[in-house]
């Protein structure tokens, strides 16, 4: 791809790749499963916001490691030229073809073009296109972090980033605790079918109370740059790791078999992006990866992939299904199309967009990089080429 180079790592590949699958049984009909168990799907989401914070906090906290500041208008042109062109033609066509929709009813047009339709989203009264309530998490996320990177580095100190750190969790945490008392609590006792979209538009999608997942990925991104000597330690000893990543990750998957419960609210959160920090670390050491070619497409078709699957297992089954009776072949036929239209959506919008991005924003860096070779200077923070993870930054 003319808008990547070759540093492109594969574990991080397969974990993106492992996000949007998951993220795609989540959205597949219950009714399609056996004995109609769902897996838990929706945990993609939280892999992808640990994977956000370190790649866009490893592109924001860089330059400091070669004493220079972040540039504002670059980071956010690289992020509008990333998302807005695929996201935008989505939303026009959610809104204008009424057949796309998985659901009749959707937010209105003002929240989607603000970014603020996860605020207040009843999932049942406007269903469609929901999933774009990670994707406003996210602009949020891109919004503030560099703002907040810019006051820490001003006088960097371990004391002032932990302190920091710890009071973004301890808001996030107190705050869901206050909110499942408030409003879930009381319905308990209700069906679920009653007490899910409360706990989903109070809890579950709004930014303030999904913090814990970019959290753990930015504070990984930081000690891989400004403490090397520990991001040795803590990668020394990989099966270990990976062994305590998946016992957690089993861990936080049966806390939050109940959903819409206080465990997973307190607890689950804040484990599920603890063991995908965990998995995170060990990934950036798998060099090669069984079915490596098949996890990099995945991960370059994943954002087209997010944008697009709803609508066509909606198409598919409302196109397919009547005439094909079967389940099983309806479940081939949703990947074969989810693939082909993030495919062209990629192809289309995103990719031209990335290859202009390049063009504009990269080849300045480039050039100055081809001329000049960083050389350490005396009072920097972190030498520049030190021991840290090579990859691709969206």
């Amino acid at each position: 791809m003319t808008h990547q180079d070759t540093t492109r790592s594969p574990g991080l590949d397969l974990l993106r790749s492992l996000a949007i699958l998951l993220v795609i049984t989540w959205h597949i009909p219950q009714s399609y499963y056996p004995f109609g168990t769902k897996p838990p799907g929706w945990i993609g989401v939280d892999l992808f916001f640990v994977l956000s914070g370190y790649l866009i906090g490893s592109q924001l906290l860089r330059p400091y490691t070669q004493n220079r500041c972040i540039s504002l208008a670059t980071f956010y042109a690289r992020r509008a030229l990333r998302i807005f062109p695929a996201y935008i033609v989505v939303v026009v066509i959610y809104f204008t073809i009424r057949s796309f929709r998985e659901q009749p009813n959707i937010a209105p047009l003002w929240k989607f073009l603000t970014f603020t339709q996860n605020f207040g989203l009843n999932s049942l009264a406007t269903g469609a296109f929901s999933n774009a309530w990670s994707l406003c998490v996210e602009e949020h996320f891109y919004l503030i972090l560099p703002l907040v990177v810019a006051w820490l580095m001003k006088k960097p100190t371990v004391f002032k980033t932990s302190i920091f750190s710890a009071c973004v969790f301890a808001f996030s945490l107190l705050l869901r605790v206050c909110l499942w008392i408030h409003y879930v609590k009381p319905l308990s006792a209700l069906e679920e079918k009653i007490v899910l979209p409360v706990y989903l538009e109070k809890i579950y999608y709004p930014t303030y109370a999904r913090l814990d997942g970019m959290l753990v990925g930015v504070l990984l991104a930081a000690i891989s740059l400004f403490r090397p000597d520990w991001w040795r330690r803590i990668r020394s000893n990989q099966s270990l790791l990976l062994l305590m990543g998946l016992t957690s990750l089993a861990l936080a998957v049966w806390i939050c078999r109940d959903m819409h419960s206080f465990s997973t609210a307190v607890i689950g959160f804040p484990l599920l992006a603890l063991s995908f920090g965990m998995l995170l670390i060990c990934s950036l050491n798998w060099k090669k990866i069984p079915f490596q070619p098949e996890a990099s497409t995945g991960a370059v078709l994943a954002y087209s992939i997010y944008l697009t699957h709803k609508p066509i297992m909606h198409l598919d089954h409302q196109y397919v299904s009547n005439f094909v009776h079967n389940r099983i072949f309806s479940l081939l036929i949703y990947p074969v199309s989810i693939l082909v239209a993030a495919a062209i959506l990629h192809l289309c919008i995103e990719r031209p967009f990335l290859n202009l991005r390049s063009r504009i924003l990269e080849m300045p860096l480039r050039i100055r990089a081809s001329v000049t070779t960083p050389q350490r200077k005396s009072g920097q923070i972190f030498p520049a080429g030190s021991d840290t993870a090579t990859f691709v930054v969206d």
